[in-house]
């Protein structure tokens, strides 16, 4: 509930400060004493776009602030998801600066107004004849049926399946792109990999491939060296060998004349082994080459599609080829796997949405059983209020569709004669009409759901006598289980609040100024005779005063 309200510098009010009670509280006026300025400015803290033309100071920046008991209303939620500290009191303020920017807070922390807005709504219920137009709005007729047909659980388990539903497609369309889209390069991912897996590719087989190529392609030269290289070792008149063995003879002879010469013989002795060795290894080569045409062709033919490839796929490595590799494996496995996958998350959509259909049929069973109920109380407190031939028709069809609320489509008619054609609210009631409707609704809804504090904003516009008395009954009993405000010109209803305000100019030093003020009991007397007689108070209007008080 709204416990208090400051304004500051805004429009024709300079500095107002009002604390609020629970129950019936009625706000009157004079015509053009600036009601519709105090309603402009809790507007805003409910999340109304600021005007830098309602400041009052243009100098100065206007500050509104309003403070909620909010203990009731499970709220905590909502503050979670906007990041807010939760408060049982609640503080809402709002700035506008002088250079037109706007400010909000929560509990002093920053809000933006999507945030101020979807609180505000929880907060407060500003009802004018603007607002009535939202009876004719399917999502505010479904809540007023649910709310009979005490439908919040099922309604939260439809909800929550709803939500798992749309996921779901969300996923089989996405699956389904993919697949649209992987199909379309399916071939050409399935090419390239063939050609990957052909090339029969090994991460460190690059540089033998080279070497063996290097060898294969310069045998004549290798064997013409190798032949060479021979014979220096293996001549008879000067080769390395021979010579090298001749030398030895010599030396191991000189070393048996004298020890001194022995390093010499050793010397030259492993010399001639190394050599020897080296000998052994040249003949073995010189065994062993040969020509290998076809081999060289293969290992030829083996580079080139290497090369082709590092092209191709803009690489310079083996290793980067088989990464390669494994993506094009990846992605084709995934085109050719994404059939079964669209298969499963259809089975278990179909699963999802059979426990939709059920929880949608309850929805739907007891919306139907709810909905003489609604007729009946709707049609009797309207007789009440002075429309005592008003009928509902209310029809629901079953739609394939899962909305946000179920599968009903609403049909809600309305006759206002007897006789009459039934019709949609928005062409078979006028504005007073739909307020008094509004009026029926709001209170049958306060005994099934917790609602916000309502403020009424001369709902009771072309009505009197009986009717604003019984409208003034109806907003009295609503009440006892909620805050509500009534801006009204009927003496009828403002006798029947447990609090009275009134919005009143004065004007100061050439400055005209809007004020409220609480008033007394004695205050309300005085005031409610004016709204009977005007002005001038007679004597019978203060007694019908006195009168409509007790």
């Amino acid at each position: 509930m709204l416990t208090s309200l400051s304004i500051k510098n805004y429009a024709l009010i300079d500095a107002l400060q009002v604390d609020f009670n629970n129950g019936f509280t009625i706000i009157t006026g004079e015509t053009g004493a600036g009601k519709s300025i105090l309603l402009g400015g809790l507007s805003l803290i409910l999340g109304k776009r600021a005007d830098l033309n309602s400041l009052r100071n243009k100098e100065k920046k206007c500050i509104i602030e309003a403070h909620f008991d909010i203990s009731g209303y499970n709220l905590k939620s909502l503050f979670q998801a906007n990041n807010l500290d939760f408060e049982t009191h609640t503080i809402i303020r709002r700035e506008i600066l002088p250079s037109g920017k706007s400010r909000a807070f929560v509990n002093d922390s920053p809000v933006n107004l999507t945030s101020l807005q979807l609180l505000g709504k929880q907060l407060i219920d500003m009802h004018s004849q603007h607002e009535t137009l939202q009876l004719v709005d399917d999502a505010f007729q479904f809540q007023v049926i649910d709310a009979l047909s005490n439908n919040k659980e099922e309604l939260q388990n439809y909800s929550a399946k709803l939500s798992d539903y749309k996921k779901l497609k969300k996923e089989l369309e996405s699956l389904q792109k993919f697949q649209s889209e992987a199909i379309k390069e399916h071939d050409y991912n399935t090419f390239l990999l063939n050609e990957l897996e052909a090339a029969k590719l090994k991460a460190d087989e690059l540089e033998a491939l080279e070497e063996e190529y290097e060898t294969l392609n310069n045998i004549e030269t290798i064997q013409e060296k190798l032949t060479v290289s021979n014979q220096l070792f293996s001549d008879e008149q000067l080769g390395v060998i021979i010579t090298l063995t001749e030398l030895k003879v010599v030396l191991k002879q000189l070393s048996n004349i004298s020890i001194k010469y022995q390093d010499l013989y050793n010397r030259v002795n492993s010399s001639f082994i190394e050599l020897d060795d080296v000998f052994s290894e040249l003949e073995a080569f010189q065994s062993d080459i040969e020509a290998n045409p076809n081999r060289l062709e293969e290992v030829n033919n083996k580079l080139v599609i290497l090369n082709n490839l590092f092209q191709k796929h803009a690489v310079d490595n083996i290793s980067a080829l088989i990464e390669i590799k494994h993506t094009l494996q990846e992605k084709v496995e995934a085109t050719e796997n994404v059939e079964q996958d669209i298969e499963r998350k259809e089975v278990e959509i179909n699963k999802v949405k059979t426990s939709l259909n059920t929880f949608a049929e309850k929805i739907h069973i007891k919306r139907i059983k709810a909905i003489p109920k609604l007729t009946k109380e709707l049609e009797h407190i309207l007789a009440q209020l002075g429309m005592p031939n008003a009928k509902f028709e209310i029809n629901f069809k079953t739609s394939k569709t899962f909305f946000a609320n179920g599968k009903d489509e609403l049909s809600f008619l309305f006759s206002a004669n007897k006789g009459g054609q039934f019709q949609s609210l928005k062409k078979a009631a006028s504005g007073g009409e739909l307020s008094r409707i509004m009026l029926a609704i709001k209170s049958i809804l306060t005994r099934y759901i917790k609602l916000p504090t309502i403020m009424f904003d001369e709902i009771d516009t072309g009505v009197s006598g009986e009717v604003s008395n019984k409208m003034a009954d109806i907003m009295s009993q609503m009440s006892t289980t909620m805050q509500v405000f009534s801006i009204t010109h009927l003496p009828q209803i403002a006798a029947k609040g447990n609090s009275h305000f009134k919005v009143y100019k004065q004007d100061v030093n050439e400055v005209t100024t809007t004020n409220l003020v609480k008033l007394n009991h004695d205050d309300r007397i005085i005031e409610i005779a004016q709204m009977l007689g005007g002005v001038e108070v007679s004597n019978s209007a203060l007694a019908h005063a006195k009168e409509l008080l007790n």
